[in-house]
């Protein structure tokens, strides 16, 4: 029992990028003595976990291991499932740094003791490890995810992104992109480096492919600055004028960069004629007033000045783009402030990557479940404190 972890983990190193899932299914089967494995990976809109080994899944056997898969894909712990035969399923999380890849199944003939979940635990760490890493090499888990065909946009979208959740210490961050296999131009990014996470969220303009193509200069021309070392200030500008001498001032884009340090709760913001910022603070909702400067790319030299406020520990962060904002159906009137403003009290007891998915909800309820009108992006940073988590 104690070597199967180890032995799981040398056959996913030796085993090539699109067959990690059959190579863990063989390892577990001979480490824990499994009778059946697959793993649940999580669509686009995260509305659904759906099986990579066994797709054709009966309808009854798919609901009642989806039920239990989403149970432990919600909870991030493992769930265990014995049945009156006395044959176990256990459900563990594949999770990465906080990214929620799907659910991993194991089905043992016995009951299932404490080190025994403890070594299947381990074994999905290991196996969520490998599935990040394979997808950069084979199409096949990205075609697990995708209920539909994506647009040529959204392609590029979701290729951007810089994951749809992280977890750290000192915080924790999710962001949901939608509509999930049309988006245009709406966009997150983030990175963390040492006690510094930045984070930036885009309010593309225009539709389809050229409203991509203008989001996928903003990014780079952000990331390259970035990674250079630049300030907030000097990813701002060096986009900026990226984006203007791309386009002459035809075609700019509206974005929002924050900088937390992770250890004191500063947050140093440029609002380059931006998306909406909320703060959740106990139940308490207020929005973060910023000056609000030229979108990026307007007109040539812009330059940038550093906004700068404080969170507590505990506190909570949404950013929105207009598509969630303004989302106006026609007969119902703007979703704004108010609407937002309850979604998010409703979302407290929530991680953020339960959270974002709410508000998602919550806006195609506003629509009557009809199509959104506009890209929609809710970015939700939970802060707890240098000390670890806060008192939400």
């Amino acid at each position: 029992m104690v070597e199967a972890p180890g032995q799981v983990s040398r056959a996913l190193r030796a085993a090539p990028p699109d067959r990690v899932v059959e190579a863990a299914d063989k390892a577990i089967r001979a480490g824990l003595g499994a009778t059946r494995t697959d793993v649940f990976i999580a669509d686009y809109r995260i509305s659904g976990l759906w099986p990579v080994l066994d797709p054709e899944l009966p309808d009854g056997g798919f609901l009642a291991c989806h039920s239990m898969a989403q149970r432990c894909f919600s909870s991030q712990q493992p769930v265990v499932d014995a049945d009156d035969s006395g044959r176990c399923r256990l459900y563990l999380p594949l999770s990465v740094w906080g990214e929620r890849l799907g659910v991993l199944l194991v089905e043992l003939p016995g009951p299932a003791g404490p080190d025994t979940v403890e070594a299947a635990a381990d074994i999905a760490g290991d196996l969520a490890v490998a599935l990040r890493a394979a997808d950069r090499e084979t199409d096949r888990y990205r075609r697990a995810r995708r209920r539909e065909r994506l647009s040529m946009a959204a392609e590029m979208q979701w290729e951007l992104l810089p994951g749809r959740s992280v977890s750290h210490d000192a915080f924790e961050l999710a962001g949901q992109l939608e509509p999930a296999y049309t988006v245009g131009g709406d966009h997150f990014d983030w990175s963390v480096d040492g006690d510094r996470l930045t984070t930036t969220v885009l309010n593309g303009a225009g539709i389809g492919l050229a409203a991509a193509l203008l989001t996928a200069v903003t990014v780079n021309a952000l990331r390259n600055a970035r990674r250079s070392g630049g300030s907030l200030v000097e990813q701002a500008e060096l986009a900026s004028d990226t984006v203007y001498y791309q386009h002459r001032g035809r075609r700019y884009v509206a974005t929002l960069l924050l900088e937390l340090d992770t250890v004191t709760g500063r947050v140093r913001a440029v609002d380059a004629g931006s998306p909406h910022l909320l703060r959740l603070r106990g139940g308490t909702v207020t929005p973060i007033r910023l000056e609000q400067q030229l979108p990026l790319g307007m007109f040539a030299e812009s330059r940038y000045d550093v906004q700068e406020f404080d969170l507590e520990p505990g506190d909570r962060l949404f950013v929105v783009s207009d598509g969630v904002w303004a989302a106006d159906p026609g007969d119902r009137g703007a979703y704004g402030e108010r609407a937002m403003a309850r979604t998010m009290r409703s979302t407290r007891l929530q991680p953020p990557a339960e959270a974002v998915g709410t508000v998602m909800r919550e806006l195609h309820a506003w629509h009557a479940d009809t199509d959104l009108g506009d890209d929609a992006v809710v970015v939700c940073l939970d802060w707890r404190g240098s000390g670890g988590r806060g008192d939400g």
